[in-house]
């Protein structure tokens, strides 16, 4: 597995992107700001924005498997390298809002705290999860 810092044309990445966080425009708030790593295993396999949020606060906004390489690790492999890179730089938070609390729970992470609404009033369009409507924004968090 290789890990590559993309530093320009990040929208290339954008379909990729939007695959776990579905508005553009959402995207596009933290794209250029936070540090994007790619990463490659025989071709490209996943994508994350890590962005800093405050002193010692950093945030995994987006994290994207290829469809057909998710279940493989890739995504845990992506999660590793962003802690190992960070280590000991503060807290990594994540903010997500249906069932992949329960893989970031299983990389260590634990619920911080949860923002009501936020998908209902930061999104165009409702968020639709396995059925479920989705209406809160679960914030998990690990200590680098």
């Amino acid at each position: 597995m290789e890990f590559r810092t993309v530093a320009s044309e990040r929208e290339r990445f954008l379909d990729l992107l939007l695959l776990a966080d579905e508005e553009e425009a959402m995207i596009a708030r933290y794209l250029d700001r936070g540090e994007m790593i790619a990463l490659y295993d025989g071709g490209l396999k996943g994508v994350c924005v890590v962005t800093k949020e405050g002193e010692g606060l950093y945030e995994l906004q987006n994290i994207a498997i290829v469809p057909e390489h998710r279940g493989r690790g890739y995504g845990r492999a992506l999660i590793l390298h962003v802690l190992d890179r960070y280590r000991g730089q503060g807290v990594l938070q994540v903010g997500t809002g249906g069932r992949t609390a329960a893989f970031y729970a299983s990389c260590g992470f634990e619920i911080s705290h949860t923002l009501k609404n936020y998908f209902t009033e930061h999104y165009s369009r409702p968020i639709v999860e396995d059925g479920v409507w989705l209406l809160d924004k679960i914030y998990l968090k690990r200590v680098l």
